[in-house]
């Protein structure tokens, strides 16, 4: 499984909106996507403007080809994409350790 984790900075005063858009956009377009396995969404907290999006795939092609190259990918940003401050910073991690 693959972790896929985007730091998400949006403007400011939007957090109430945004909290309701991208729950929306995780639960009605990506949980649709080929691999997609589960999620995850944190708040900052000194940052309140700043959110951790934490998402699983089956392999690291289902999210970077099967979900980034289909139209589910533009439906996603429609929603989420007018509150970014600046675009996500997104990376991928492979599981080392974990605690039982």
């Amino acid at each position: 499984m693959i972790l896929e984790v985007a730091d998400i900075r949006i403007q400011p005063g939007q957090q109430a909106a945004f909290d309701v858009a991208i729950q929306k956009g995780l639960n009605e377009v990506i949980s649709r996507a080929k691999g997609f396995q589960g999620f995850k969404v944190n708040k900052g907290i000194e940052s309140p403007e700043r959110y951790l999006l934490m998402i699983f795939w089956s392999t690291l092609e289902d999210h970077t080809v099967g979900f980034r190259e289909s139209p589910l990918f533009s439906q996603w940003r429609s929603i989420v994409g007018p509150f970014f401050a600046a675009p996500p910073v997104v990376e991928h991690f492979d599981l080392l350790a974990r605690s039982e």
